[in-house]
């Protein structure tokens, strides 16, 4: 064939165009029944229960005064439910010496105000750097480190058990979480060790356990009274070479089945230990602007979580980012600290 009446190849999208065509209609259509299922089958549950992890550190961090920050969650917000941590690297910061101070009077405020608290206890707990242990204890190994750390459980238990606003403890935040955090690997037999420890010293109070990340089934032991679930929407993401922000593709179907499938297991109810109601960008929350920080957690936002969360049927709800609602409000802007104002009495 002659050269100039050769066919020119056509381009990629024009010889898949059908192809392309039927697989975007798909997608599409999935969107569409899923959005169709949200509206109408996934109703929303009515009148949970919320409550809202505080940590004196994180406010700090922001410079904050941490009291009046707790205040502001308990008499604006009117928060009913906390969850607290139990840091030992703050409340052994040496090797027998013991400081509660700080950790009572969050305790005996909330008991003023009929409010209740769910106590995080154990050596991986809510923020960075999730394992929270002392100095002194990293010069120590294998079972002296172990009969340390339980040694300070034991004080803590014997502490708070009989305390009024305690209701529940939650056992290692995300105990088995091998990704996030300046952690050793997991261990299973620790675990179990603390979980026996807890029961025998205090049998009255429920121990919840939260999921790592937002997948996978427990099958393992400790069974715990309550198992807790994680709900993040919108995150800033480093794959490689790449940084972006992605949506999580988790729908409400997927939290429901896995809830479903975890009850038929092992017959315990599941809570929202922590939905995202904060922002998570490329740095430090303080350190980006109010533009990016909206990227992640905006007014707009916050109401689509409480409507997402709200459709799982799971309850208690634990918000997470009370530290930063705040901060936002005593710089100026109060749009965020409202908007959570207004989800929480809808």
């Amino acid at each position: 064939m002659n050269a100039k009446h050769k066919k020119t190849p056509q381009p990629f999208w024009q010889r898949h165009s059908k192809g392309l065509l039927w697989t975007i209609g798909s997608i599409a259509s999935v969107f569409m029944v899923v959005g169709f299922l949200n509206m109408f089958v996934f109703l929303p549950v009515k009148n949970p229960i919320y409550g809202v992890t505080f940590t004196k550190a994180r406010a700090e961090e922001f410079g904050l005064d941490w009291q009046a920050t707790y205040r502001a969650l308990l008499d604006d917000m009117e928060f009913k439910r906390f969850r607290l941590t139990s840091y030992w690297s703050t409340h052994e910061p040496e090797r027998g010496q013991f400081s509660f101070r700080d950790l009572d009077w969050q305790f005996d405020e909330a008991a003023k105000r009929g409010a209740k608290i769910s106590l995080s206890i154990g050596l991986r707990q809510p923020r960075w750097p999730e394992c929270h242990q002392p100095d002194w204890a990293l010069q120590l190994t294998g079972n002296s480190w172990k009969q340390a750390l339980y040694a300070y459980l034991e004080i803590v238990v014997k502490r708070y058990q009989h305390h009024p606003s305690l209701e529940s403890w939650q056992l290692e935040n995300e105990a088995v979480n091998n990704w996030f955090g300046a952690c050793d690997e997991p261990d299973r037999t620790r675990l179990k060790e603390e979980f026996n420890l807890i029961k025998q010293l205090d049998p009255q109070h429920p121990i919840v356990m939260s999921l790592s990340d937002q997948h996978g089934i427990p099958l393992n032991q400790p069974v715990p009274d309550t198992y807790g679930f994680s709900v993040y929407r919108i995150v800033y993401n480093t794959f490689g070479p790449a940084d972006f922000y992605i949506y999580y593709p988790t729908p409400i179907w997927y939290h429901r089945l896995r809830a479903a499938i975890i009850t038929a297991i092992h017959h315990k109810p599941i809570m929202i230990h922590e939905l995202q109601m904060e922002p998570w960008g490329p740095r430090d929350t303080k350190l980006l602007s109010n533009e990016e920080q909206d990227r992640s957690m905006s007014k707009a936002q916050i109401h689509k979580s409480f409507d997402f969360a709200r459709r799982l049927h799971l309850s208690p709800i634990d918000l997470w980012g009370g530290e930063w609602w705040y901060w936002r409000k005593v710089h100026g802007d109060e749009g965020i600290w409202n908007a959570v104002k207004t989800e929480l009495r809808r």
